[in-house]
Formats: structure tokens, sequence, C-alpha cells
């Protein structure tokens, strides 16, 4: 009798140490646990920590919560200005709810990345390839906004999207480069138009205070002079002066017309002598 109750006892034992192993899970911190008994969804979710199921009956599904990665493929489209471009994106992304995680979608990492790949294309053939490489804030924030809105029933929050990289046919990238090159010489010319302009407008302004004072002229014409006579094999050419050129053109008219006034007298005195004065 004493050895059956120790054998129906040890027997208790024993199955209360399976079902206790059989019925006893572990949900870590950052995940959380979704309980189905006989295949009906409980209200309840398991928060982290030791926690008890009925074994056979119940089945606890855990769900992470934290923020996935995900890189989304690299898809291949058409700008708005008919470029052919291929783009990447990452997106990031983490559970809000796990009972909607778990009932509303079979997979909710695969129903995330291929949404994310259809909104891609969807971007690209949008915008202009300016916006692909410039402007990809905008752009990220819209295509947050078409993966965040379906995503929301299956209890999954979108926290970012990221375009990684755009490539482009090695044709545009040459046209590219053409086009930056073209840019920077017509920059480059203009930059050189405007500094001769305004050299033009200061020689001019020297040019004009030079007039109005010869002296500097004169004292412009030494300095060159001696800049030239400082370099080493060299031969100089002494110009003739400009201003004595001036003031021989302003005595020159001045002779000329006292000349015939001066022989003028001196023939009628002649005629007077010789008696043919008119």
């Amino acid at each position: 009798m004493v050895e059956e109750l120790v054998t129906a006892g040890v027997a208790v034992v024993c199955a209360g140490a399976v079902y206790g192993m059989a019925a006893a899970r572990v949900v870590k911190q950052y995940e959380r646990g979704v309980v189905f008994r006989l295949g009906r969804l409980k209200s309840s979710v398991r928060g982290p920590g030791f926690t008890m199921i009925v074994p056979f009956v119940d089945r606890l599904r855990k769900v992470n919560m934290q923020i996935v990665t995900m890189p989304v493929p690299a898809q291949d489209g058409i700008t708005r200005d008919n470029v052919t471009v291929r783009v990447d994106a990452v997106i990031y992304f983490k559970v809000v709810d796990a009972a909607e995680a778990v009932v509303q979608v079979e997979d909710y990492r695969f129903a995330v990345s291929q949404m994310a790949q259809t909104s891609l294309r969807s971007i690209i053939g949008k915008s202009e390839l300016d916006d692909l490489l410039s402007n990809r804030e905008k752009l990220n924030q819209g295509l947050e906004l078409m993966i965040d809105s379906p995503a929301v029933g299956w209890g999954v929050q979108i926290d970012r999207v990221e375009i990684k990289d755009v490539s482009l046919p090695e044709t545009m990238k040459r046209s590219m480069a053409r086009q930056a090159e073209a840019y920077r010489e017509r920059r480059a010319r203009v930059i050189n138009a405007d500094a001769e302009l305004q050299a033009s407008k200061k020689l001019a302004e020297a040019a004009q205070q030079m007039e109005d004072t010869p002296a500097a002229l004169q004292l412009r014409l030494l300095q060159t002079v001696v800049a030239v006579a400082a370099e080493k094999n060299s031969t100089l050419v002494l110009p003739f002066p400009v201003e004595l050129l001036r003031f021989l053109e302003r005595a020159t008219p001045g002779e000329a017309g006292r000349a015939p006034q001066a022989a003028a007298p001196e023939l009628s005195e002649r005629d007077k002598e010789s008696g043919t004065a008119p």
C-alpha cells in the first residue's frame, strides 16, 4: 500500500513537472506574447517575464517589438523627365500592436518589404532626376507616408525611410559631366568679363586723372622705365616725350600765323623803294 502511494506520488510529481515544463514560457523584455486558445485569440497580450499557458490548448507566439532595419532591393524605373535610374533604399519600422501584426497579416515583414518596393517605384515615376539627386528629404517623407498608410492596419509603424543610392547610366553620367563643365566654363567667362569691365572702368578713371594732371603721366612713365630697367638681359627704348609733342602741336599754329604778318610789311617797303606799290 505504501509503495503504491509512493509510486502514485512520484507519478503525480513527474506529471506536474512535465506539465510545468510544457506550460512555462519566458517572454523577453523586447517581446510580447500573443496567445491563441483553441485557435481563438485571447484579448490579453503577455508582457515580458515568466508566464504560463495551458499545454496542448494554448499556443504562444512571440512578436519582436524592436525597430527593424530592412533594406529595400534596388528598383529600376523611369523618372518623369524620361531618365532610366536604379534606386535602392532602407526602411526602419517596428510593431506597435502585436496582436494586429499576427492576426491581420500573414507575414508583416514580407508585406512591408513588398509595399516599400512598390512605393519606391511609384516615387521614381513621379519624380524628376534633379529631385532624386538633390531633394531626397522630401522624397523620403513622401515614401514614408505611402508605406505607413497600409502598415497602420497591420499593427506596424514606419519610423523612417531613406533613399540610399541613385545609379545612373554611363551615358547620363557623361552628359551630366559635360553639362557641369559647360556651366563652370560659363561662370568663368562671366567672371573674366566682369573683371575686364571693372578694370576698364578703373583705367578710364586713371586716364582721366592723368589727363588733368600731366605730371602724373610722366611719373607713371618713369616708374615703368625703372621697372623695365630692373630686368636683366633687356634692351631699354625710351619713347619720345608725349608732353613735348603736345607742346609742339600747341606752338606750331601760332608761329604759322605770325609768319605771314611779318612778311607782309617787308614786301610793302620794297615796293615803296622800287616805286611799284599799288
